[in-house]
């Protein structure tokens, strides 16, 4: 199921930026956040990882000069940095039958937070729940309104 809400998301991504000039936070980003739409802990988890790359990305920025290939690695890497401590404060911290906040992914939050940098925080918020409930639909669609079960592969 991965690889076809993923490949809906690259299309559907494809779609806003050539129609609306708006990406929904990266290409592959919004099939996965698809997939978790009925996990909504693990979404804010991931934007809030994104939030933290993003305001760390800012007071990097005011010192140093970072643009091009490097503000986009030094984002995502940033992303997974704060992705990653969200993980482990939600495992030692919140026991897991009790709610999720493991981000999702490891360069999702960063995507995310360098296409809110790039084009604004609204607009990206606003394209990605868009286009992920758009594949979350199709994929409901094509499943014959199965549940959707998380295959990796």
């Amino acid at each position: 199921m991965l690889w076809l809400s993923v490949g809906l998301g690259i299309i559907l991504s494809m779609l806003f930026a050539e129609w609306l000039g708006l990406t929904a936070g990266g290409i592959v980003v919004p099939g996965y956040i698809a997939l978790f739409w009925d996990k909504p802990m693990q979404i804010v988890g991931t934007v809030l990882a994104a939030f933290l790359a993003l305001a760390f990305l800012k007071l990097i920025s005011q010192r140093t000069f970072i643009y091009g290939r490097r503000r986009l690695v030094l984002t995502i890497l940033l992303g997974f940095i704060f992705g990653s401590l969200l993980r482990l404060i939600a495992e030692k911290t919140i026991p897991a039958s009790w709610l999720s906040f493991d981000p999702i992914g490891y360069v999702i939050p960063g995507l995310l937070a360098y296409w809110m940098e790039k084009q604004g925080i609204v607009e990206t918020i606003c394209g990605l729940v868009i286009a992920s409930v758009i594949v979350r639909m199709a994929i409901i669609l094509i499943n014959g309104g199965a549940p959707i079960d998380i295959v990796w592969f």
